[in-house]
């Protein structure tokens, strides 16, 4: 190697030599001393002669013939027109995952001409641009749905049209009522037809965010149970809020699975403070594991005793309205209901007074306690006190109507490791429908029973009272049970239903 080096050092110098301008003066080599190496390898030998000017550019021509440089090449440098092309062989989805790597994919993405042939493949031609007589005619008018559109018309149109089908299909689910509910018979097929899921956004006081996708859910007569556990809650002490969110899938009507990475929509239902949690939200229950904080309206927090810690979160969502609320709304903004217009009666002196129907339902997410209906429920005008019309549902005095609870009453939980059950506590389904057996009042909430200090006046009930309180700005619940140690069961003794005089005169239009 070193014979090499030299070799090429002296090809280089003399070509300098033969390129020097006349008159310069040349430097005489250096006479050999006797015995002295041969000339090349006194030369090989001694590289420092040349500045390291020269030596760089003598290895960078000598080893530019032998190496060469890999081009650097990347799916980002390659031209648009070779972009566009892979871009059309991907399907919608693939498509929407490519637009968000960056700007540049994303203006290619929005492409009209790959978006109108994907457009094409999935909807019968109902415009009069399709409406063709030769091929000539269809190049041509496709051509112009193409350029006469901004960038992104037919992935929006492809977007809107597929969300349109989805919901014509899941309308076509909720037609059928239930007449004891007053509510849709198919939610539960609703819900999966339209890829709906919920979804709970933690933000703590800096803003950032912590999405915690569904773990488990439950489905009852006229409600859905959902649970949230992980082993990676984020501390609650630097959370500020939660909020309850319904998720489905931008386009609902692809073959595969829906995926929480895949394109969504977000529709806020609800919002919840988690500043001083333990302070301003209602203990509900707890164990030896947990403690259960209930938020208005329908939201359990479970905390792991000992610790400030989330162990888990549970939700209970009436039917009533449910489909609306979880996807109507927006990422920031919740879905307004449409107000109710009352109908007029001036010739019933008690309209709105009667024909009420109740349908309770008391369970655990997963286990039913209870469940009944009730019907022609009524109040007199004498009855309306501080601002509630009473309807009695069920009676002490009335013993044909007192009802058994089925096992015990208690909440049951579960984690990734940890799973319990909440004794005393439980969620409480209330359906009141109007004398149109339309839904008039609705609810779904975690309720507990506490050990009531009057006792028992029966003589079929020996044994201890407790109670069972809800109130929201609508109406207040009140529910009395009595344990029998003999038989190990509870039985409802006595039902009553307070109902604002707000809600009623601004649904029926009367003064009461």
């Amino acid at each position: 190697m070193a014979t090499g080096r030299g070799w090429v050092l002296r090809c280089y110098s003399r070509g300098r030599a033969r390129a020097a301008p006349p008159g310069a003066a040349e430097a005489a080599p250096p006479s050999l001393a006797p015995g002295s190496r041969s000339r090349s390898r006194s030369f090989a030998a001694r590289p420092v002669e040349f500045s390291g000017t020269e030596n760089a550019d003598v290895k960078s021509q000598y080893w530019t013939t032998f190496v060469k440089q890999k081009p650097n090449v990347c799916i980002e440098s390659m031209p648009s027109e070779m972009l566009l092309k892979i871009f059309s062989y991907l399907d919608a989805v693939s498509l929407l995952y490519a637009g968000c790597a960056n700007k540049r994919f994303y203006d290619l993405a929005n492409d009209n001409g790959i978006w109108l042939k994907i457009y094409s493949s999935h909807f019968l031609p109902k415009r009069t641009i399709w409406k063709m007589n030769s091929e000539t005619e269809a190049v041509s008018l496709d051509c112009a749905a193409v350029q006469d559109t901004k960038p992104g018309y037919w992935k929006k149109e492809y977007i809107f049209r597929q969300i349109a089908a989805v919901k014509t299909r899941v309308m076509q689910l909720v037609k059928p009522v239930d007449p004891h509910t007053g509510l849709p018979c198919k939610n539960r097929e609703a819900i999966r037809a339209s890829g709906l899921s919920w979804v709970i956004v933690l933000k703590d006081r800096n803003g950032k965010e912590y999405v915690m996708e569904q773990a488990d859910l439950s489905f009852k007569d006229t409600s859905v149970t959902i649970l949230w556990y992980s082993t990676s809650w984020p501390c609650l002490n630097v959370l500020s809020t939660l909020e309850l969110c319904g998720v489905t899938p931008l386009l609902p009507d692809q073959s595969r699975a829906a995926s929480k990475n895949g394109p969504r929509r977000r529709s806020l239902m609800a919002k919840y403070s988690l500043s001083n949690l333990t302070k301003t939200s209602v203990a509900v229950g707890a164990d030896k594991l947990v403690q259960l904080f209930g938020l208005n309206p329908g939201l359990l927090l479970g905390l792991w005793k000992g610790k400030n810690e989330i162990a888990f979160v549970m939700a209970s969502l009436h039917y009533h309205q449910l489909l609306e609320r979880s996807t109507l709304g927006s990422a920031t903004v919740q879905y307004v209901l449409s107000p109710h217009k009352p109908t007029l009666d001036d010739v019933d002196p008690e309209y709105g007074l009667h024909d009420y129907n109740l349908h309770l339902d008391m369970h655990s997410g997963s286990h039913t306690c209870m469940c009944g209906t009730f019907k022609n429920l009524f109040c007199r005008k004498g009855d309306i006190q501080n601002g509630y019309l009473r309807l009695m549902v069920v009676s002490v005095t009335d013993n044909a109507k007192h009802l058994p609870i089925i096992g015990t009453v208690g909440l049951y939980w579960k984690t990734d490791v940890f799973k319990g059950n909440v004794k005393d506590c439980y969620l409480m389904d209330v359906t009141v429908l109007d004398e149109t057996r339309k839904p008039f009042w609705c609810f779904s909430a975690p309720v507990y029973m506490q050990l009531s200090c009057k006792t028992s006046g029966l003589y079929d009930y020996m044994g201890h009272i407790y109670t069972t309180e809800y109130a929201d700005s609508e109406g207040k619940v009140s529910v009395d049970l009595v344990w029998l140690e003999e038989t190990k069961e509870y039985y409802v003794v006595n039902l009553v239903l307070y109902i604002s005089t707000k809600k009623v005169n601004s649904w029926y239009g009367t003064n009461y």
